[in-house]
């Protein structure tokens, strides 16, 4: 179908970048014009990236811009994060073996060498820690005022065998968390307002192609779904999931591990950790009979320590999330955007 006309005067918010409601309405309406079809994963699929058939293999290709504020933060910063964030988006493809990245940085004058060191810095250790390596780039440079001091963008390609889709969920497969919620974006929310939390707070920022090559290779083809909870956090993730399978999902709230930190931050703040971001934690559907097997390869992983099975499709109210709080039960919705906006 032919996007309608915008409406006269209307302009973009921070909403539209937000991972909610607003801003897939926005790609849809918009940039879903740009994809014709392919032969594999394009586009209009509005995965985590994208795969094209190349003989008996996939070559996906993922790409990310990261404009978070502030860019130094309680356990990464926006290098760390821009390397990261590409690494994962192809694991969740299914393709942990990164042939290479591209990296391009915008500054604006006045920008501190020193600072720009760090980020280099960072994104060395990152690539290290994936076994990925940076293959081309480019760097322009911005007028003072015209830019809030950085921005990554990095492109990331691999090849794998086996696709993993983000649509794969039927009746009766369990949803396993990696760890615990919301960590990254309310590290971030407390680093910019200057926030005295008790307990560590730090953002959960890691490659993830290691531990979602442990979870494959113990789950093979019953490994059926993989996102990882960026913007919009665990409820956007789990969105995406049950729409796009047409499957409802019972989120069983007691199991969704927290750290001490991330609670405190998110009851002083009033924001729901289940709609904040994370960046070094993935959801991973499997079929029911495997989900033991796949969970304790991936609490074997020193990333995926506190892992915990989460969710269960059901057959009922399909694109929707019915949260179990242990004392009844909700409709957890969508936000329309994300509570903290320029998180990553």
């Amino acid at each position: 179908m032919t996007p309608g006309p915008t409406p006269s005067g209307e302009r973009v918010g921070l909403k539209h970048g937000a991972g909610g409601r607003a801003m897939r309405t926005l790609i849809e309406e918009v940039f879903l014009t740009l994809g014709g079809p392919v032969d594999g994963v394009g586009l209009a699929a509005l995965d985590d990236g994208a795969a094209l058939r190349l003989g008996d293999q996939w070559l996906v290709v993922t790409t990310d811009s990261h404009v978070v504020q502030p860019a130094f933060f309680p356990g990464g910063d926006i290098g760390r994060l821009a390397i990261c964030g590409t690494v994962n988006d192809l694991a969740m493809m299914g393709c942990t073996e990164v042939l290479g990245l591209t990296c391009a940085v915008v500054l604006e004058e006045g920008y501190r060498r020193e600072d720009l060191l760090r980020v280099r810095d960072s994104m060395r250790q990152a690539c290290q820690e994936a076994g990925a390596t940076v293959i081309a780039g480019d760097t322009k440079v911005m007028g003072k005022g015209e830019l809030d001091g950085i921005v990554v963008n990095t492109t990331g390609v691999g090849l794998t065998r086996r696709l993993v889709r983000d649509d794969g969920l039927r009746p009766g497969d369990k949803v396993i968390l990696t760890g615990t919620a919301g960590d990254h974006g309310l590290a971030v929310l407390a680093a910019r307002r200057d926030l005295r939390i008790e307990g560590d707070l730090v953002s959960d920022v890691a490659p993830l192609n290691g531990l979602v090559r442990s979870a494959l290779d113990a789950g093979g083809t019953e490994v059926v779904a993989m996102k990882d909870p960026t913007r919009g956090g665990v409820a956007s993730a789990l969105h995406e999931f049950a729409s796009k399978a047409r499957v409802g999902i019972l989120l069983d709230g007691p199991t969704v591990p927290l750290s001490p930190g991330t609670m405190a931050a998110a009851e002083i703040l009033g924001i729901d950790p289940l709609l904040v971001a994370n960046e070094g934690k993935a959801l991973i559907g499997v079929r029911a009979g495997a989900a033991e097997r796949v969970l304790a390869a991936v609490r074997a992983h020193p990333l995926g320590r506190r892992a915990a099975v989460v969710a269960t499709a059901i057959p009922e109210r399909p694109g929707q999330i019915v949260l179990d709080t242990g004392l009844g039960k909700r409709i957890l919705a969508e936000a329309e955007g994300d509570p903290l906006p320029r998180i990553c």
